[in-house]
């Protein structure tokens, strides 16, 4: 009985301090500051542009749900503190708080959800093979017995590593560090392939010395859900981010966006132009916003 007693005591203590921990917007409005994640060559979606400066469509959603932050704190003034991430540490410094929010080519997933929480997919893409066009690979079953290359800490790695188990395919696989390596590799002959979002690849090709030796195979292992990402536990700060999401979805704003980046050059490698038309599945999300993962 006496246990019991105690017992209650303590944990309504615990639900109270729980409750009483700082979000993101407290933080923000206590210091006048947010601290973006920034990538410096996830291409186009976060990125530094020929100028030196951040850039990219994942980039510019980070700076509206700033802005909206801002608006909605009254705020005069809002610092926008950056930090540069790597495919290994951007969840780490996003679930310890160092950065409060990171908009690039980050895959809303369940597993990463018992760490982060994720915002409204603002992109959906593919995770297929990019290679050369007379490699002789055109399907996942092609790469029996060859070299692969995948960004660490990625779905696709996790993808490739279940696929080359279950189908026995005997490849050898190589980790890059981000897009950039993980392209220099195929493009050296040191890998046969490379695992990764279609739509990276698209910028791969984009930036590649001979574009038209390059394509993108493969039949979908998954479709990748590309949602911003903070701290867990903070449905004030994901309110706030998913309705920036949705207006600009339901606006056409997103649209707009897409035009900026996609089939028209953008700012980078001495101007590129990444030809993808919107695909059925992101038309079909701007209609119908959400925030679900796919696996």
């Amino acid at each position: 009985m006496k246990k019991a007693l105690v017992a209650i005591p303590l944990f309504l203590a615990a639900s109270i301090a729980a409750a009483q921990t700082p979000g993101t917007l407290d933080k923000i409005k206590a210091t006048g500051a947010i601290t973006l994640g920034t990538r410096e060559a996830s291409t186009p979606f976060n990125f530094l542009d020929d100028n030196g400066k951040q850039a990219g469509f994942g980039w510019e959603i980070s700076q509206r749900i700033a802005e909206r932050a801002k608006q909605e704190l009254g705020l005069s003034s809002l610092e926008i503190k950056t930090l540069n991430l790597t495919p290994q540490t951007r969840i780490p410094l996003v679930a310890n708080e160092t950065v409060d929010l990171e908009c690039s080519s980050t895959t809303n997933n369940l597993q990463r959800q018992q760490q982060v929480s994720f915002s409204n997919t603002f992109f959906v893409v593919g995770t297929r093979l990019l290679t050369r066009k007379d490699s002789g690979i055109h399907d996942f079953d092609d790469l029996k017995g060859k070299t692969v290359v995948v960004e660490a800490g990625t779905t696709s790695e996790r993808l490739l590593r279940t696929l080359n188990t279950e189908k026995n395919l005997g490849v050898s696989i190589l980790l890059s560090k981000d897009t950039i390596s993980n392209f220099t590799t195929v493009e050296t002959g040191r890998a046969a392939a490379s695992m990764g979002d279609d739509i990276i690849f698209y910028g791969n090709i984009a930036l590649a010395k001979k574009p038209d030796l390059w394509t993108v195979v493969g039949t979908p292992q998954s479709l990748e859900a590309y949602g911003c990402m903070m701290r867990k536990g903070d449905p004030a700060f994901k309110k706030l981010a998913d309705g920036v999401i949705i207006e600009m979805q339901q606006s056409g704003e997103m649209n707009k966006l897409y035009d900026r980046y996609f089939n028209t050059r953008i700012n980078v490698s001495g101007g590129m132009e990444i030809p993808a038309p919107l695909s059925n599945e992101n038309a079909h999300l701007y209609k119908n916003p959400n925030d679900k993962a796919f696996q």
